[in-house]
């Protein structure tokens, strides 16, 4: 299977005047055009996932909700729980189910714990890899089964590139 982590779209900057709850906190006006030309790349590139888990936070939700649009994926985003916090492979793995080999699946979390899941996923703990994942990035890593080191990255896309 193809595992797509996707870190949340540009959200700007923390306000607890507008948001006391830093979980509510919505995209900007380029977040969420940054994040339809990445998802719109997805598709046109063959690699739209046929589902997607989200972080039920605010602004991981609508990250989701536009990759959904753009990727013409056929279901809504699924809330994630435990793409809310440190990277819980057990857990991630009951939402996943079991898979065929050709599927694509996608996450959408939130910084550092994307970085630590792909670090996981692609080496044997939470600190193995070092990554730099921007707002919008899409790191893509093939792999049979959600475990510690079973990943190979297939690629790492950056929004600027797009």
């Amino acid at each position: 299977m193809l595992l797509l982590l996707v870190r949340h779209a540009n959200a700007g900057e923390r306000d607890p005047a507008q948001w006391p709850d830093d979980r509510d906190r919505p995209l900007t006006e380029k977040g969420r055009k940054v994040q339809a030309q990445v998802s719109r790349f997805l598709r046109k590139r063959d690699l739209a996932p046929s589902l997607v888990l989200t972080s039920p936070w605010t602004r991981a939700l609508q990250t989701a909700e536009i990759l959904v649009e753009g990727a013409r994926v056929g279901q809504p985003p699924v809330p994630c729980g435990p793409l809310a916090g440190e990277p819980d492979l057990s857990r991630l793995q009951d939402f996943a189910g079991n898979q065929p080999p050709e599927a694509i699946i996608a996450m959408v979390g939130h910084s550092p714990w994307m970085e630590e899941l792909a670090s996981l996923l692609l080496g044997d703990s939470t600190a193995s890899v070092r990554i730099d994942f921007p707002k919008s990035g899409v790191i893509g890593i093939d792999l049979d089964r959600l475990a510690a080191g079973a990943g190979e990255l297939r690629f790492f896309l950056r929004p600027k590139l797009v």
